[in-house]
């Protein structure tokens, strides 16, 4: 994973985050390393994604609930810790993997794990990536000619453009 940083020269540099020795090897076979900025929507949009880590930014969770992909949600700062509410209590699509009160404290391995494995292989999880298959199909529906979010956008369009 590249490390954007920006030297005393004021021009950005790229480093590579240090994985243990061995670690790409080890998992070739069932994942992959990407060094570089992935094209996210294309990820979240694959077939095999059943579930996605995320910090909760606005974007991302649009993309994850567009393409039904559920989020096992780590907030660091910002929007968000809302975001992680909206994602986890009211849209009931995620789960958090720790509570935002309990931010300046180290996240255990334990906690993440329990996070992925509810989300993965639990009948919680199980629940909640058939809701978000349900939530992306509906929101598709209303975005395409005629849909109600289509058929706003385009009354709005045709007010400004009158």
């Amino acid at each position: 994973m590249p490390i954007k940083e920006t030297s005393l020269t004021g021009k950005s540099e790229l480093r590579r985050a240090e994985l243990p020795e061995g670690f790409e090897e080890k998992v070739k076979e069932v994942g992959m390393v990407v060094r570089d900025w992935v094209p996210q929507p294309e990820i979240l949009a694959h077939k095999s994604t059943g579930g996605f880590m995320s910090h909760c930014g606005w974007n991302s969770c649009i993309e994850s609930i567009t393409m039904g992909v559920p989020i096992a949600a780590w907030p660091m700062h910002s929007d968000q810790p809302r975001n992680t509410m909206f994602v986890t209590q009211v849209l009931k699509m995620g789960i958090a993997v720790m509570d935002w009160e309990r931010r300046t404290e180290p996240v255990q391995a334990s906690a993440i794990e329990n996070a992925v494995r509810r989300l993965m292989a639990s009948e919680e999880g199980d629940a909640i990536r058939k809701w978000v298959e349900e939530l992306a199909a509906t929101l598709r529906q209303a975005t395409e000619p005629g849909g109600a979010s289509r058929l706003e956008l385009d009354s709005f369009v045709a007010h400004i453009t009158r």
